[in-house]
């Protein structure tokens, strides 16, 4: 359970947090978890339960999707007094996501240190993308082939004048997914379409034939780094997907300046289809987040 002291996120909390969640994740490059971005905490602070937690050891509490109760660090774990540490596992369940320096320096601390496949996440070199070179990738390529084949696609880059035909997309997705209204990740992907600039997210609306067919936003997570955080794609075009993420991936981030040389997929939930998916784009690796829990009994 979450815990009902603290406070909502709420948007206007961003001036305070991004500096910490910075603070954290400097100098991580490609192995930055998706997760430690103010964006992905707001977007997603429902299924969470996020609450704000300020103070000289600040954090933000909330739950697991596997319902384990946590809290988010917003400081240096390696530097904060071990009666800290175990008082913050005592009292949310667990410190998580740490990263692998992170879990390096809390290693020998007294307290259990685990990672789960599930919370993963899947990281790739862009260049894959770009080419879909060698024969693990060979039918992403045949995809995207056929789709351009078939059809002329356009794209162009994500902003509020294109809100209302990306949620044309967003709703033929959910109709192709067989989704009710509020299921998967439509509550979310409706505010990062509707908050895009301050989310700081990027991206674009594909056209095929002039017909609104796919949408893509990411957010850089840091030089280089881009976390895919929406990828939707009408099924009638066959390859718009493959076709999204070449494009994205050669695209430059959609500011001149800005490097595209890894994507974050972020992780697959424990789900089969997730994981197939994301396991047959043959993942440079996979990055553990490493959560630390109290003693075992």
């Amino acid at each position: 359970m979450a815990h009902s002291d603290g406070i909502d996120l709420t948007l206007a909390l961003a001036p305070r947090i991004v500096p910490l969640l910075a603070q954290r994740t400097e100098g991580l490059a490609q192995r930055m978890p998706a997760d430690l971005t103010f964006g992905n905490l707001w977007l997603f602070r429902r299924e969470h339960e996020w609450r704000w937690h300020d103070g000289p050891w600040p954090c933000i509490s909330g739950v697991t999707y596997d319902g384990q109760g946590l809290a988010l660090p917003l400081f240096d774990i390696g530097q904060a007094p071990m009666d800290v540490l175990r008082a913050m596992v005592t009292r949310y369940g667990a410190l998580f996501p740490l990263c692998e320096r992170e879990a390096d320096a809390v290693r020998d601390c007294g307290l259990v240190l685990t990672d789960n496949r599930d919370d993963a996440d899947y990281v790739y070199p862009a260049e894959a993308f770009r080419t879909y070179q060698g024969r693990m990738l060979q039918k992403k390529a045949n995809l995207m082939a056929q789709l351009l084949a078939a059809h002329v696609v356009e794209a162009e880059p994500y902003g509020p004048h294109l809100h209302d035909t990306a949620r044309q997309v967003l709703d033929g997705w959910m109709q192709d997914k067989g989704k009710a209204p509020g299921e998967a990740d439509e509550a979310a992907c409706h505010e990062a379409l509707a908050f895009a600039p301050e989310l700081l997210l990027r991206g674009f609306l594909y056209r095929a034939d002039g017909q609104p067919a796919g949408l893509l936003l990411a957010e850089r997570l840091q030089e280089g780094v881009w976390a895919i955080r929406f990828a939707k794609g009408l099924v009638r075009f066959k390859g718009i997907a493959q076709y999204m993420f070449h494009h994205f991936a050669s695209s430059g981030g959609t500011d001149a300046g800005d490097r595209v040389e890894w994507l974050n997929f972020e992780q697959d939930l424990g789900l089969p289809n997730f994981r197939q998916t994301k396991m047959s784009y043959r993942p440079a690796f996979l990055l553990p987040k490493w959560r630390l829990l109290p003693p075992a009994a």
